[in-house]
């Protein structure tokens, strides 16, 4: 069923080619925004000028080029700068709110803390939070009515790392099997723009993208 009030933009940002995204209502105007990094100022002055009021931040992991930090001996901004600028709440998987409070150096009082099954409603849009593990121990994805936000655990014709600190790679093939369940018109939103289309359908990532069709561990584990 097509929901006339949900409001979804896709921006691209910053030298690694992460997607950050507004997700909310058209009638409240109210939206999350997820994995903000590289640029806050014009993050929020792009926000101002939809007309759109920020609500909370949503978090898939803590790797700095998706919520700020140190990188490389580079210092990216994100979750701590837009908290400056504008002190909503961070929604973050309860495995992983050790990392984000390490890696970005924001305190458990800005922290929201979520378990997979969770909900978040804006407006009349369901936001259901997934945890996903294998690139970090709690990645999440973001189900938005028949929308899925990946972060770095599914792109469109591939996967997130598991050869990090933290990563697992038999998680990694659980997590992808639980996404690969999901409805055929659900449409697929990554953390990367890492192939020729910035977004996909789920039937058309299962034919296109080799990890999904991989359904024996074993043989997963042969190749990762």
């Amino acid at each position: 069923m097509k929901n006339d009030d949900l409001y979804l933009e896709q921006l691209l940002v910053g030298p690694m080619d992460n997607f950050i995204y507004l997700v909310g209502s058209k009638s409240t105007r109210e939206v999350a925004i997820i994995d903000p990094a590289w640029d806050i100022d014009a993050l929020l002055t792009h926000i101002k000028e939809k007309d759109l009021k920020l609500t909370s931040v949503l978090v898939t992991h803590y790797h700095p080029d998706h919520i700020g930090g140190g990188m490389g001996g580079h210092s990216i901004e994100g979750i701590a700068e837009l908290l400056e600028k504008d002190p909503v709440k961070i929604f973050v998987h309860k495995l992983e709110a050790e990392g984000v409070k390490k890696v970005t150096g924001v305190s458990d009082i800005d922290l929201n803390i979520v378990e997979s099954g969770d909900h978040l409603t804006i407006g009349e849009n369901d936001i259901e939070f997934l945890h996903t593990p294998g690139h970090t121990p709690g990645s999440q994805c973001f189900k938005v009515n028949n929308n899925l936000v990946s972060g770095d655990t599914l792109f469109v014709q591939g996967c997130g790392r598991v050869d990090l600190p933290g990563s697992n790679s038999e998680d990694m093939f659980h997590s992808l099997q639980k996404l690969s369940a999901l409805p055929n018109e659900t449409i697929l939103y990554p953390g990367h723009n890492y192939s020729a289309e910035p977004y996909e359908s789920m039937e058309r990532v299962k034919e296109i993208n080799t990890y999904l069709r991989i359904e024996d561990l074993d043989m997963w584990k042969q190749i990762m």
